[in-house]
């Protein structure tokens, strides 16, 4: 009975410090990133434009790419409209940039992005939807975001470019392990 009593205290204790810290997190601007789109680790808000190269943290806009995204597991679920958990992507192609995207993958300015062919199924079989935008000069609303870590990753590949009202904050690596 002992030792059932010491157990309870335990988890209730580390369960307090786990959602402590998760408040410090969050009031601090710092977010922590699970998912292989980048690496893994803790991310901080940092007061910097939006801009070729940077990570931004965005809510996902309302449409059915996402909707099904979340139905699959694929995003969390979050505080985002729609019920969206909020992702983290690298900025690749930005206002006067040129971009295309197809199977073979995703083109700024010439140049073919690495890891960034499209897949036909998701780790778990589902089909991937194919998305296409033949080559568009973007404007001052408008960025491709994705991942070059994961060749598997959710990014523009399959939802296309995202509107600038979307992004939330840039951040940056804080502390991360693995590639």
């Amino acid at each position: 009975k002992n030792g059932l009593r010491i157990l309870a205290c335990s988890v209730l204790s580390v369960s307090a410090g786990i959602f402590l810290m998760s408040i410090v997190f969050r009031v601090s601007g710092i977010y922590y990133n699970n998912t292989p789109s980048l690496p893994v680790g803790f991310y901080k808000i940092i007061d910097e434009p939006v801009g070729r190269g940077v990570y931004v943290s965005f809510c996902p806009p309302q449409d059915e790419v996402f909707e099904m995204a979340m139905m699959r597991n694929t995003i969390s679920t979050g505080n985002c409209p729609g019920g969206y958990g909020m992702l983290l992507k690298r900025v690749f192609a930005q206002a006067g940039d040129r971009v295309s995207i197809g199977r073979a993958g995703i083109v700024v300015n010439g140049e073919l992005m690495p890891n960034s062919a499209q897949i036909s199924a998701d780790g778990n079989g589902h089909e991937m939807p194919p998305y296409r935008l033949d080559e568009k000069m973007l404007n001052d609303s408008e960025y491709l975001l994705m991942s070059d870590v994961n060749p598997n990753s959710f990014d523009a590949r399959y939802f296309g470019l995202i509107a600038h009202a979307q992004i939330r904050h840039v951040v940056e690596p804080l502390f991360t392990w693995g590639d």
